[in-house]
């Protein structure tokens, strides 16, 4: 059991690399950003390099890929969010850099010990704008379904590794995690089938309109050899 508890950082990993690559491709492929948060992006390269400290100062060397290429790629992401005017108002933009600075000063005025308890409440900081973002706009078109299943997948990963650890860290980062992951991807899926659902109602509206359009054209004809007689 041990050892099968031990390869779920690594399963994390596999989970974690790749998980905004989706997001970034389909931003790229179509530029649109709906639905997309800037501070989720911004706030998941911070705190993912904080928690690359914390995992190195742990000795857990595995976590350290999925880390660094969550703080590279979601870094990306938020430079690419910027540039298509996707930047919050400046009093988020300041409470983001204020965050920034908390997190280099707990690092190094108090090593792990500090890491590890500006953390704990990070996640949630992180994932409150996605989920916030996505329950308040009407258009979702630029979410990435496929990032978000592989955040869900990674976060579960670390819940039961943080359960079975009993570290308190992993255990609000991963349970916080799958909770918000769930809550944006029943959220799109709610968006897709009301869009399919509007679709079909359109096409059937115009289906019973043509019938209509088609029976009235004899008659109108009628009316006007009629009237020319």
């Amino acid at each position: 059991m041990r050892s099968v508890i031990g390869l779920l950082p690594l399963l994390a990993a596999i989970f974690a690399v790749p998980q905004f690559l989706p997001q970034l491709a389909r931003l790229r492929r179509t530029g649109d950003s709906a639905g997309v948060s800037w501070t989720w992006a911004a706030l998941t390269s911070l705190n993912n390099g904080a928690w690359t400290g914390y995992f190195a100062l742990s000795r857990l060397w595995t976590a350290l890929v999925p880390s660094v290429s969550a703080t590279l790629f979601a870094g990306t992401l938020a430079v690419l969010l910027a540039r298509r005017g996707g930047l919050p108002e400046r009093r988020t933009m300041t409470a983001t850099a204020a965050w920034a600075a908390l997190l280099c000063a707990a690092g190094v005025l108090y090593g792990r010990a500090g890491l590890g308890a500006a953390l704990t409440a990070s996640f949630i900081m992180q994932t409150t704008p996605s989920v916030w973002k996505a329950y308040r706009s009407d258009a979702l078109t630029g979410i990435s379904r496929g990032t978000w299943l592989l955040i869900l997948g990674e976060l579960t990963c670390w819940g039961i590794y943080g359960t079975c650890e009993s570290d308190p860290r992993l255990m609000v980062l991963g349970w916080t995690g799958v909770a918000a992951s769930l809550l944006v991807l029943a959220r799109t899926t709610y968006s897709v089938r009301r869009a399919v659902a509007v679709r079909e109602l359109a096409a059937q509206l115009a289906g019973t309109r043509a019938p209509a359009t088609a029976m009235t054209r004899p008659a109108r004809a009628r009316i006007t050899i009629s009237g020319a007689e």
